[in-house]
């Protein structure tokens, strides 16, 4: 099946026992059902779950051992150069201009484009860039499927002239540079008009250089854990949590938006984090008894250790908070921030991950500290997620979303881009689904973290640990007596 870290995959084993041949369940004795989900079972040491089997009240139906595995075969890039020979002459005043279109072949016998290079400017033995393209994307990992390889002389006005084609394949263009790389390039117009054509001139092969691309599972599978806070924002802004206007309003049958958030989430994230351990921290309110203004206080009123258990514990931490602080002001991001980079600091060896979510109602205050706390962050192995809820203008946290441009701080930019911002407005399902809401949230939020961390892994030279063997059920020996 297909794995999506930014969705929640819900997964149901049904376990019977066949009676006879009838495609029929109810024909069959149920012995027991397991629910889980899929990032729990790649989330698992070794991505290997055990759990306990339930559905028959008052009896013990086991346990199942369910194990994940990443199909490997298209994960391959390759890394290859051409040149070419006595090209045909297509220009009228100087030399040919070459490039090479790339096309895989389908399973119908037509052909998509998947790869173009650059234009080598007047000659008739171009050399090319080396260039890198994913197996997956020129022969959708089948090894003798035809690869058609089209030269093109380039003419501004886009009418670029055909100079010839040749076919190979993956598995021909494994033996590298060889008398077997050397392709003729054919033009069939020619070869059906001329007697004594023999080509339009002849491509190369280079180099071939096979690249095993690391996925964001392998270092799961290897024991990186991927540890999740949550900041919340109690500023007065927010509105008066007794009153139904407020956006932190403790409505008894359902989330408000700040809890739909993190619950949406948490839940996913919670897979990837073994001891279930999540510090919550909030900003921006009065705390008793002497109602001094933080900006990063623990939910749970204990900032020696700020953290709860699974996400009901956070939730559970950010109720009781509601009822003892008072909010306050002004919405501040730096120190949050900079909670997380600190424990970022200290584990920069691939073994974790760091995702900080802040849910806020509002402007931010401080926009300079919070720019040089992001480009600071942005060195270390985290990553920050910021959910917009009500209806405020939320246009400078798309500044420190950095998709268009690069976030700077004082004439330094962001090593690699780490923050994803969006207004939860946005995803408000019509008919009032909260279910729905969460899911296409959590799907839009979570969907970078895996290149943003695959990108913090590869600036830094990190490689996954190998994965613990596989488990092998234990042989019972039976002593047979003399």
């Amino acid at each position: 099946m297909d794995y999506f870290f930014e969705e929640r995959e819900n997964l149901r084993f049904d376990f019977y026992d066949v009676d006879s041949k009838s495609p029929n369940l109810s024909k069959h004795d149920f012995l027991g059902q397991m629910f889980c989900t899929l990032g729990e079972i790649v989330g698992s040491q070794g991505s290997r779950l055990e759990k306990s089997i339930v559905g028959i009240p008052g009896k013990k139906c086991g346990t199942v051992i369910v194990t994940a595995e990443e199909l490997g075969c298209c994960r391959d890039s390759v890394l290859m150069q051409f040149c070419a020979n006595k090209l045909d002459k297509k220009d009228f005043f100087g030399k040919s201009d070459p490039f090479l279109v790339f096309h895989r072949s389908n399973e119908d016998g037509s052909f998509t484009i998947c790869h173009k290079t650059e234009v080598v400017k007047n000659t008739l033995n171009p050399v090319w860039q080396a260039f890198k393209i994913s197996v997956r994307a020129l022969c959708n990992g089948d090894y003798d499927r035809t690869i058609k390889v089209e030269v093109y002389d380039w003419d501004r006005d886009g009418s670029h002239d055909f100079i010839g084609e040749f076919t190979t394949s993956y598995r021909e263009l494994s033996r590298g540079q060889s008398q077997f790389n050397v392709y003729e390039v054919i033009n069939p117009k020619k070869k059906g008009k001329k007697k004594k054509y023999v080509n339009s001139g002849t491509v190369t092969l280079l180099s071939f250089l096979i690249e095993t691309e690391v996925s964001f599972l392998d270092y799961i599978k290897g024991g990186t854990q991927i540890n999740f806070t949550v900041a919340i924002d109690f500023t007065a802004s927010n509105g008066n949590p007794l009153q139904p206007t407020s956006l932190h309003y403790m409505n008894p049958y359902q989330l408000n938006a700040y809890g739909m958030a993190l619950r949406a989430v948490g839940e996913i994230i919670q897979d990837y984090d073994s001891d279930k351990m999540f510090p919550a921290l909030g900003f921006g309110a009065r705390l008793p008894p002497d109602g001094r203004v933080s900006h990063e206080f623990a939910l749970n009123g204990n900032p020696q250790n700020p953290y709860c258990h699974g996400i009901d514990g956070v939730m559970e931490a950010y109720y009781r908070s509601l009822k003892s602080v008072q909010l306050y002001g002004p919405t501040n991001f730096a120190p949050v921030i900079n909670h997380v980079a600190r424990y970022a600091a200290s584990v920069k060896d691939g073994s974790q991950y760091f995702v900080l979510l802040i849910i806020t109602d509002g402007v931010i205050s401080d926009m300079a500290q919070t720019k040089e706390s992001i480009v600071n962050a942005s060195r270390l192995p985290m990553s920050i997620i910021i959910v917009g809820v009500g209806p405020a203008e939320f246009d400078a946290m798309e500044e420190l979303d950095g998709d268009v441009v690069r976030i700077s701080s004082r004439g330094r930019f962001a090593e690699r881009d780490i923050v994803q911002f969006v207004p939860f407005r946005d995803y408000i399902d019509r008919s009032g689904n909260h279910v729905l809401s969460m899911a296409r949230l959590a799907k839009d939020v979570l969907a970078e973290i895996p290149e943003q961390f695959l990108s913090y892994m590869r600036v830094r030279g990190i490689k996954p640990s190998p994965a613990p063997p596989p488990y092998t059920p234990p042989v019972h020996v039976l002593q047979t007596q003399i």
